[in-house]
């Protein structure tokens, strides 16, 4: 009796065992402070500028706790999803328009066969194809790297609600996928969003492209494209990187592309990105017919000094260009030229601390300069932005 007892509690703490094998749930996160200088911070009036010194939150990555969970369902299949929060170390306000889970909220099912079909408030192909290769990857500079007003989404100002995405398995080193952000309304053409994108990693060398398209509200008069209607962009969410205007639209297309070799310790990556603005009132455009585009052209180069230390160095070049309109505002097509530095130091496998630099110089008649996280535009054509802090997982 006493070794069936045994083989009893043997058997049932096995069970237990496998079922916790089967199934998890994962308490993450990420908390990034520090403090930041900006030079040339507009003040009111009209090319008057001060500095500006102020504890920043997210200065690198956004600060974020989340759950992750997956189930075995057998059969290679696996019930997944994630609750992810975004939110500000320095008043524990919420993020992402207070939303509780604003960065990503979705649910779905994961084969080991084919891929992944997820549904909810999700990323697009650009942040999961292209973005990687740039200087706005999280493992590289990320928020503070920013091309001008992330104008092309790789720095994902916009999250897209109501979304079903699927990502392919890795089939040899090619990946692919694409995402659909429904209105959830009787018009289903008007407030929607797509992208596509796929990668291919072969060794040392590195490919990715990706296309996104926001559609808007249609209404000339009122252009709503990535800030006003559209449910997967709010208001509160895609603002100028520098916390004033919006570039608003009544459609967006954005397509990028990017390469990318490693070299034993260096990385060196290429990116092109090309966003299209129909119908806006950016830089006081007439929103029933003015429309603007941006070419980004980015180099950056990351490389890992020892096991702990990495430096990086990127430099972007925006090409933008106003079209239908008289150009009230600024009456040149605007450019800008940004340069960022960045070092990171592993203190532990959670925790690092880090330095990094921003210069940008606005070229085009009234135009200025517009850092991301900066706290407000720059009175002139430059501005310089640094900041350290630290940041540590769980």
């Amino acid at each position: 009796m006493k070794k069936i007892s045994i083989a009893v509690a043997v058997c049932a703490a096995s069970a237990a065992s496998a079922a916790n094998a089967q199934s998890s749930v994962t308490l993450y996160g990420l908390i990034d402070a520090g403090i930041a200088y900006t030079n040339n911070v507009q003040n009111g009036a009209p090319g008057h500028g001060s500095a500006r010194v102020a504890l920043a939150s997210g200065n690198i990555s956004g600060s974020r706790f989340g759950l992750r969970g997956s189930e075995d369902l057998g059969g290679g299949l696996h019930a997944i999803f994630v609750l992810e929060n975004g939110f500000n170390v320095n008043n524990g306000t919420l993020g992402q328009g207070g939303r509780m889970f604003g960065r990503q909220a979705f649910v779905g099912v994961s084969g080991d066969q084919y891929g992944t079909l997820t549904m909810g408030r999700q990323y697009d192909s650009m942040v999961d194809f292209v973005s990687p290769l740039s200087g706005t990857a999280g493992t590289f500079g990320d928020a503070g790297f920013a091309h001008v007003y992330d104008n092309d989404n790789l720095q994902h100002t916009v999250r897209f609600s109501n979304s079903v995405k699927f990502a392919s398995i890795d089939y040899a080193g090619f990946k692919f996928g694409g995402m659909y952000a429904f209105s959830n309304s009787t018009s289903f053409a008007v407030d929607r969003a797509y992208s596509a994108g796929a990668s291919y990693n072969n060794g040392p060398l590195r490919f990715a492209a990706a296309y996104l398209q926001i559609n808007g509200s249609a209404a000339a008069s009122s252009p709503a494209g990535t800030a006003n209607q559209n449910v997967a962009a709010d208001p509160s969410e895609f603002k100028s990187t520098a916390g004033g205007g919006n570039l608003t639209a009544d459609v967006q297309r954005t397509v990028g592309a990017g390469v990318g070799y490693t070299f034993g310790p260096a990385a060196v990556n290429f990116v092109y990105t090309h966003s299209q603005y129909q119908n806006t009132s950016a830089f006081g455009l007439n929103p029933a017919s003015g429309s603007t585009h941006f070419d980004n052209y980015e180099l950056n180069v990351k490389y890992a000094l020892t096991p702990a230390l990495s430096l990086g160095l990127m430099d972007t070049f925006t090409d933008g260009h106003l079209n239908g309109v008289s150009k009230s505002n600024v009456s040149s097509d605007p450019k800008w030229n940004q340069v960022n530095a960045i070092a990171r130091y592993s203190l532990s496998k959670r925790t690092e601390v880090y330095g990094e630099a921003m210069y940008q110089r606005a070229i085009g008649h009234n135009n200025v300069a517009a850092l991301y996280n900066a706290g407000g535009f720059s009175a002139t054509g430059n501005q310089v932005m640094a900041a350290v802090g630290m940041l540590t997982r769980f």
